[in-house]
C-alpha cells in the first residue's frame, strides 16, 4: 500500500501501481478528465506514472493533481505537442534525425537533422498531419532501458544524435526513459499528458536554424517553433498578442524612426545609438542621475577592462566564462596557454594535440610549457599553466561593474560614520552572447547598466533596501510602467554554484523577504534564480500588450565583501565587514529602451520624445514666423523642428503623425497676426481619427500646456493591457 498526502491535508492509502490519474478518478470523474499531470514530492510527473516508482524509502507521497487550470499544465501540454510535431515530421519526410524538443516560455520547438529544407509553406501539411495524430488520441507510454540497450535501440533507429547524447550527455545515467506514442518513440525524461487528445489547439509559428547542443562547430539543424493551448480561445488571444508584438517590434520601429542601428561592419550585438535614439537615452540618463544625486549617490567612472585576477577574486571568472570574451594577454603565448588550460579542464585533449600545443607555446616564449608537459597529472599541469598566467598581464573586457566599485570602496579607509557609501555609474559591460541569442537592443554584447553599489552596515541593510526598491518604483512610474510584480530570486540549496555559507544566504533571503512583506509589494518566490553571490528582487514588468519583462533589479550581497576583505571601522574601533547592495532600476539602457519602443510602439511620451514639436507653416509666407517660433520654443528647452518643404500642410501633418511627433503647430497668417499657433495633438480622441485639432491658442498658452505635460512626466500613449500575461505560464522544460 502507498500512503498519499493530498493538498487539503487528507491522507489516503492506495494499492501498489496506483497512478495519479487513478487517485483523481477515486475523487471524481470530472477531476480525472481535467487531470493533465501530477506534482509528486514537488516534481512534475506523468499522471499515468505509478506512484510507487516515485516513493522514497516507503515514505508517504505528497501528491498534487495538475489540471488544465494550473499554469504548470501548459508546459506538459506543449512538451507533448513537440512530440506530436516530431512524429508528423517523421511521417512526412525521410531520413529525419531527432535532436531535442523542449518547451519555451510560450510554446515549444524541436530541432531536426533533415536534408530537406522546411519552409513556412510546409506548415499547413505538417499541421494537417498533427491534427490526425491528435484526433487518434493515442496515449504517451513511458518505458525504460539500460544504457547499452538504449544505445543499441537508438542506433537501430538511425538516431545518431540520440546515440551521441547517450554516450556523452547521459554518461552518468544507468537507466534511461523513453516515450512511445503509436509508431513514434523518443528518448525523453517527460513528463507528458495522458494522451494526444488533450491538445485542443496548436499552431506552428516559425522555422529557424540551430546547432546541435548550441555549438557552431556541431551539425547544423532545423528548428521548428510552435505553441499549444487547452482551448482555441486562449490560442486566439495569444496569436492576436503575437501579431501586435510583431507590429511593435523595436528592431523594425528603431530603423523606421532612426533610433539605432546595428552594423555587421561594427559587429553583431553592438548597437549604434543614432541621434534620436541617443536623445532618448540621454534624457533617461539625465533623469536618473538627477534623482540619484538627490538621494545621496556619488558618481564614479571605471575603465572598460580590468585584470582577470580581479574577476577571479569576485567569482565572475571563470564562473561566467562561456558568456565572456576571451582574456586579453600582453604575452604572445597567452591565448594559446589559456586554450591549453581550458581543454585540460574539459578533458578533450589528446596526447598528440597537447604535445603540439606545448611545443608551440614554448616557441612563443612560454617558459613553463616543457614543465607542464612533463607533469604527471592534469591538476598539476593546470596549476603550472595558471601560475604562468598570473605572472603575465591578463585582462578581461569588463563583464561586471561591481569588482571595480569594490576597489573604489577600498581606495580609502572607511568608518561607520561614512556609511552608507553609494557609488553609481552608467558603466558599459561586455558579454559574448551567442549570435543566435542576439536580439536588437534586447540582447546585445555591449550593454550600459545604470549600475550602483551600496556599502552599508548590517543595521542599515533594511533601510537601504527599502530605499532602492522605492527608487525602482519611482523610475518605472515615470514611464508609466506601473503594472509589475516582484520576484524574490533565491538560491537552490541543492546546487553548488553559489558562493558563501548557507547561514549568510539564509540571512540575506530572510532580510529581503521581510522588506518585501513590509513594503506591501506583490511578490513571488523563485528558487534557483539568485545571482551566484546573493539573492535578489527582480521587477517583472507587464507591458501594454501583456508581456512580462525583467527590468529593474536589487541584489543583496554578503559574499563579495568577504572575498575582497572589505572593512570599515566600527564604533568599537574594530574592523567590520560591510554589506553590499547591487541595484539597477533600468537594468540595461539597451534593453530598457528596446522595451519602451515596443511598449509605446515608438510613440514616446512628450518628455521622452526625441522630437516633441513639428511646426508646419501653411505656406512659404509663414516660414519666417515658424522659424521665430522654433527659436522661441528651443530657448525654453523644447526639441522642435520646422517643416519648410513646399508641400501642402495636410501632407506635413500626415508625415509628422507617421513619424510619431507628439504635437504639431500649424501656423499661417492669422496665427502670426495674433501671436498664436494652431495646436494639433498626434493622439486622437476618437478611434481611427488622425489626431486631434486643439484649435488656435496664444503662444504663451501653448507653451504652458506643453511645459506642464513635460514637467509632470505625463504618459498618455500606452494604456493598461487587456491581454493576459502568457510569459509566466510555463518555464522551459528540458528533455534528455
Amino acid at each position: 500500500m502507498i500512503q498519499v498526502n493530498l493538498p487539503d491535508g487528507t491522507s489516503k492509502e492506495f494499492d501498489a501501481g496506483t497512478t495519479a490519474l487513478d487517485v483523481a478518478a477515486s475523487i471524481g470523474e470530472r477531476l480525472a478528465l481535467a487531470t493533465v499531470a501530477a506534482e509528486v514530492n514537488e516534481t512534475i510527473v506523468d499522471a499515468m506514472r505509478p506512484l510507487d516508482e516515485l516513493q522514497e524509502d516507503g515514505q508517504p507521497v505528497d501528491l498534487k493533481l495538475i489540471t488544465t487550470r494550473d499554469a504548470a499544465a501548459l508546459g506538459v501540454l506543449r512538451h507533448s505537442c513537440a512530440h506530436v510535431m516530431a512524429r508528423a515530421i517523421m511521417r512526412l519526410y525521410e531520413g529525419v534525425g531527432l535532436a531535442f524538443g523542449p518547451t519555451t516560455g510560450n510554446g515549444f520547438y524541436y530541432d531536426f537533422d533533415l536534408e530537406t529544407p522546411i519552409s513556412e509553406e510546409d506548415f499547413p501539411k505538417i499541421e494537417a498531419e498533427m491534427k490526425k495524430i491528435v484526433k487518434e488520441a493515442e496515449p504517451f507510454e513511458r518505458f525504460y532501458m539500460g544504457r547499452d540497450e538504449a544505445l543499441k535501440f537508438c542506433g537501430d533507429l538511425n538516431q545518431e544524435l540520440k546515440c551521441e547524447h547517450i554516450d556523452t550527455g547521459l554518461a552518468d545515467h544507468s537507466q534511461l526513459s523513453f516515450y512511445r506514442q503509436g509508431e513514434f518513440v523518443d528518448l525523453c525524461r517527460g513528463p507528458h499528458i495522458p494522451n494526444a487528445g488533450k491538445i485542443k489547439a496548436f499552431k506552428l509559428l516559425s522555422i529557424a536554424g540551430s546547432y546541435w547542443k548550441g555549438d557552431a562547430d556541431n551539425k547544423h539543424l532545423q528548428r521548428l517553433y510552435g505553441t499549444a493551448f487547452f482551448s482555441k480561445s486562449d490560442q486566439k488571444e495569444y496569436l492576436t498578442q503575437l501579431e501586435e508584438a510583431r507590429r511593435r517590434d523595436h528592431r523594425v520601429l528603431g530603423k523606421q524612426l532612426g533610433l539605432f542601428s546595428i552594423s555587421p561592419d561594427v559587429g553583431q550585438g553592438l548597437s549604434l545609438w543614432l541621434p534620436k535614439g541617443a536623445t532618448i537615452r540621454a534624457l533617461l540618463e539625465d533623469f536618473i542621475k538627477k534623482e540619484l544625486m538627490a538621494r545621496g549617490y556619488q558618481p564614479v567612472y571605471s575603465p572598460h577592462i580590468g585584470r582577470a585576477e580581479l574577476y577571479e577574486t569576485s567569482g565572475h571568472f571563470p564562473y561566467y566564462r562561456d558568456s565572456q570574451f576571451a582574456p586579453i594577454f600582453g604575452h604572445d603565448a597567452g591565448q594559446l596557454v589559456d586554450y591549453w588550460k581550458q581543454k585540460l579542464s574539459e578533458g578533450e585533449l589528446s596526447d598528440d594535440d597537447e604535445q603540439q600545443i606545448g611545443r608551440t607555446a614554448e616557441l612563443l616564449g612560454c617558459g613553463c610549457a616543457s614543465e607542464a608537459l612533463k607533469a604527471d597529472s592534469t591538476d598539476e599541469k593546470a596549476k603550472i599553466l595558471h601560475g604562468w598566467e598570473h605572472g603575465q598581464e591578463r585582462y578581461l573586457l569588463k563583464p561586471m561593474n561591481c569588482p571595480h566599485h569594490v576597489q573604489m570602496y577600498k581606495a580609502q579607509q572607511r568608518s561607520y560614520r561614512d556609511l552608507p557609501v553609494r557609488l553609481a555609474e552608467f558603466g558599459t559591460v561586455y558579454r559574448h552572447e551567442q549570435s543566435g541569442e542576439l536580439n536588437g537592443l534586447l540582447r546585445v554584447r555591449g550593454l550600459t547598466q545604470d549600475d550602483a553599489h551600496l556599502f552599508c552596515t548590517p543595521d542599515q541593510v533594511e533601510g537601504e533596501f527599502i530605499d532602492t526598491l522605492d527608487l525602482v518604483k519611482f523610475v518605472l512610474d515615470a514611464v508609466g510602467l506601473n503594472d509589475y510584480r516582484v520576484q524574490l530570486s533565491k538560491r537552490d540549496p541543492n546546487s553548488d554554484k553559489y558562493v558563501g555559507s548557507p547561514e549568510l544566504w539564509d540571512a540575506a533571503e530572510e532580510t529581503l523577504r521581510k522588506v518585501l512583506v513590509d513594503s506591501g509589494l506583490n511578490f513571488t518566490e523563485c528558487e534557483g534564480e539568485a545571482a551566484f553571490y546573493g539573492p535578489k528582487a527582480d521587477f517583472m514588468v507587464r507591458d501594454c500588450i501583456g508581456r512580462e519583462w525583467q527590468l529593474g533589479t536589487v541584489q543583496l550581497d554578503y559574499n563579495l565583501p568577504e572575498r575582497f576583505e572589505l572593512e570599515y571601522t566600527g564604533a568599537d574601533n574594530k574592523g567590520h565587514r560591510p554589506v553590499m547592495i547591487h541595484r539597477a532600476p533600468f537594468g540595461s539602457m539597451e534593453r530598457f529602451v528596446g522595451m519602451l519602443i515596443e511598449h509605446f510602439a515608438g510613440a514616446f511620451p512628450l518628455w521622452l520624445a526625441p522630437e516633441q514639436i513639428r511646426i508646419c507653416p501653411v505656406t512659404d509666407k509663414s516660414t519666417d514666423y515658424a522659424k521665430k517660433l522654433e527659436a522661441q520654443f528651443r530657448a525654453e528647452g523644447f526639441r522642435v523642428t520646422t517643416d519648410t518643404r513646399s508641400a501642402k500642410v495636410n501632407a506635413k501633418i500626415r508625415d509628422a503623425q507617421l513619424e510619431l511627433i507628439p504635437y504639431m503647430m500649424v501656423v499661417g497668417p492669422k496665427d502670426e497676426e495674433q501671436n498664436a499657433v494652431s495646436l494639433r495633438d498626434r493622439i486622437s480622441e476618437e478611434k481611427g481619427k488622425g489626431g486631434t485639432d486643439l484649435g488656435m491658442m496664444p503662444v504663451e498658452e501653448a507653451m504652458a500646456k506643453l511645459k506642464e505635460e513635460v514637467d509632470s512626466l505625463t504618459v498618455r500613449q500606452a494604456v493598461k493591457s487587456n491581454f493576459r500575461s502568457f510569459d509566466s505560464d510555463t518555464g522551459e522544460q528540458n528533455e534528455y
